[in-house]
């Protein structure tokens, strides 16, 4: 069997945080790839807005460097378990996986999950204990850690023998040894590992095509664009070529063009080989996990899987009093033309009408969900959107929901609220580990319904030195009644017009305050938190009136203490059932669904 000894295909994974796309600019930065006169700007795969302000990825991206004659095509995953749907067809189209490991940190719950993906797939695995220069860094324990999480994840023997380096990505320096000392100011110990290590691709280019597509991008002038992996066979621009969609039917098109990547850059190629990773266009409804195939030849490769979405919002069109005033796009037809837009690449996400102005958009997560809602707002759209919640589904003939995986790292001194606020949510501890330093780790299988919102009340319990991470487990028997959900009712404005310092005072011993004072409220609006369990309606636009008789007080200026700002994330994990939250370019407010006092106060009669 002959290979490709030219090239090699990976995939770097690794928990949030741990240093995956800064390693892959030291990897572009160091090998024989860019030109003296690119500047590489930091984090330069996170090329989305909000991935930059984030300090996240979102989207796998694709990239190559040359390192002493080889080809190596990197791809850079995203390490939240709300984009795992990415990781998992990126594992079809490579050979081997760099896992990054922090060197204090250790294993984390995504460091599981994208493993867990890559053993699955048989690929071979090198281990790179990042952030090496930190001063609390223990690389011998996290090696133990990573060997365990192997061997529990049923790795085989191969597997099991990977490689490790030593690397601190951000100063740019590896070595082959766990000493910090003994770092070189390289990342050829990584190159080198990679070549030696990672298996060739097979040179099968003399037979008929196969390529499959694994991750989708679009584009104005060319349409969708299906990138992926040829296994098998040659393309070149203007074959006729036969597209083999999902649902068994075949369509013949011709290859319009065909883009390599190489750098930052995508380059149109004539040709692609087994073995190569490239980009296509000319087909118009292409969709992930179809083979586009000889046409003399049409065989399928098997359909890749994709994670079923576990949560699920309404959006609808914004009718606040307030509509319109500062969205550029408002109408039911725009907002809809801009979710079909994203499911031309987002293949884990859903949507369905429900009625002339309302969908039902479903994900993989609160992060997965609210990263749409904050892109579309920063694009011009104004819209609504309803609590969140979880996908139930019958297997056999049972009522299942989805549980998660919880891992909690804490000071010991608030181990005990957060158990105890975990398992009123119905949370079943599962471990709990000392790991030095005063600090404890818990694991808990959770219902995902139990953790909507929780974040707010985890972070306040453990004064903000508690992590969380939790990643979706399996569906389980639903559990019957209600769990978690906000404790505090609501401040409802009763008016409409300006906030004022002056009613502000007043409100404020009743509970926390939303807005600053000059803000347009109006009738229905949520200004603000309960401190009882019940929605309270207050005005909030009454001025001072003014007579001409002096106060005794009358030196005292009014101070009122800062207004809580909420962020689109803490705004949906706020909201009940009765409530929207309106999102404009401008703005985030929160709403009861019906806002007048009296017709609330009759339909809530009514359910009851």
């Amino acid at each position: 069997m002959k290979y490709r000894e030219d090239i090699r295909n990976v995939a770097i994974i690794a928990h949030v945080d741990h240093g995956k796309t800064t390693l892959v600019d030291e990897l572009l930065k160091q090998s024989q790839t860019l030109d003296g006169h690119t500047q590489l700007q930091e984090r330069a795969m996170d090329s989305n807005a909000i991935e930059s302000e984030r300090g996240i990825t979102i989207l796998a991206k694709n990239t190559a460097v040359d390192y002493n004659g080889t080809r190596i095509n990197i791809l850079d995953t995203p390490g939240h378990a709300d984009f795992g749907g990415e990781v998992e067809r990126i594992m079809k189209m490579v050979d081997g996986v760099v896992l990054v490991v922090d060197a204090y940190e250790g294993t984390m719950p995504q460091t599981r999950f994208v493993l867990k993906k890559a053993l699955e797939q048989k690929v071979t695995p090198i281990v790179v204990v990042n952030k090496i220069d930190k001063p609390s860094a223990r690389p011998e324990h996290v090696v133990d850690e990573v060997l365990e999480l192997f061997i529990e994840l049923g790795a085989d023997d191969d597997q099991l023998d990977f490689p490790v380096i030593y690397a601190s990505a951000l100063n740019g320096t590896s070595s082959d040894s766990d000493n910090p000392e003994d770092q070189e100011p390289t990342m050829a110990p990584i190159f080198d590992q990679i070549i030696k290590h990672v298996p060739a691709p097979i040179d099968n280019s003399d037979e008929p095509l196969q390529f499959q597509v694994s991750l989708l991008d679009y584009n104005d002038y060319v349409g969708r664009i299906g990138i992926g992996r040829v296994f098998r066979g040659t393309m070149k621009v203007g074959d006729q070529v036969a597209l083999m969609k999902l649902d068994g039917s075949v369509k013949n098109f011709r290859v319009t063009k065909i883009f390599g990547f190489f750098g930052l850059q995508r380059v149109e190629i004539n040709e692609a080989k087994a073995g190569d990773l490239i980009a296509v266009s000319g087909m118009e409804d292409i969709f992930v996990g179809e083979t586009v195939a000889d046409v003399a030849h049409q065989e399928a490769l098997p359909v890749l899987h994709i994670d079923e979405p576990t949560l699920q919002m309404t959006f609808l069109v914004n009718n606040s009093p307030f509509a319109g005033r500062e969205g550029k796009y408002v109408t039911s037809r725009k907002i809809e033309e801009r979710l079909m837009s994203e499911l031309q690449t987002d293949v884990s996400l859903r949507v369905e009408p429900i009625g002339p102005d309302s969908w039902t958009v479903s994900g993989r997560g609160e992060l997965h969900l609210s990263i749409l809602i904050e892109n579309m707002r920063r694009e011009g759209y104004e819209l609504q959107v309803s609590r969140p919640e979880v996908i139930e589904r019958e297997i056999e003939g049972v009522k299942c929901e989805p549980f998660e995986r919880v891992q909690i790292d804490t000071p010991e001194e608030y181990m005990g609220s957060v158990i105890e606020s975990l398992s009123l949510r119905k949370g079943e501890m599962q471990d709990m580990i000392h790991t030095g330093n005063g600090q404890i780790r818990l694991i808990f299988l959770a219902p995902a319904r139990g953790l909507i919102g929780y974040t707010t009340e985890f972070l306040s319990m453990t004064r903000g030195y508690g992590i969380m991470h939790h990643t979706f487990d399996q569906y389980l028997p639903m559990i019957q009644g209600s769990i978690g959900g906000r404790h505090q009712g609501a401040l409802v404005s009763i008016d409409t017009g300006k906030a004022t310092t002056y009613s502000i005072m007043s409100i404020e011993e009743r509970g926390t305050v939303f807005v600053e004072p000059t803000t347009d409220v109006y009738e229905g609006m949520i200004i603000g938190e309960n401190n009882r369990d019940n929605d309270l309606t207050v005005n909030i636009t009454r001025a001072k009136q003014m007579t001409n008789v002096r106060s005794a007080n009358k030196d005292q200026t009014s101070v009122i203490k800062k207004a809580k700002i909420l962020t689109l994330e803490e705004s949906l994990e706020f909201l009940n059932e009765d409530e929207y939250c309106e999102v404009t370019p401008e703005s985030i407010r929160l709403r009861k669904q019906i806002l007048n006092k009296n017709e609330r106060e009759k339909a809530s009669k009514k359910k009851k």
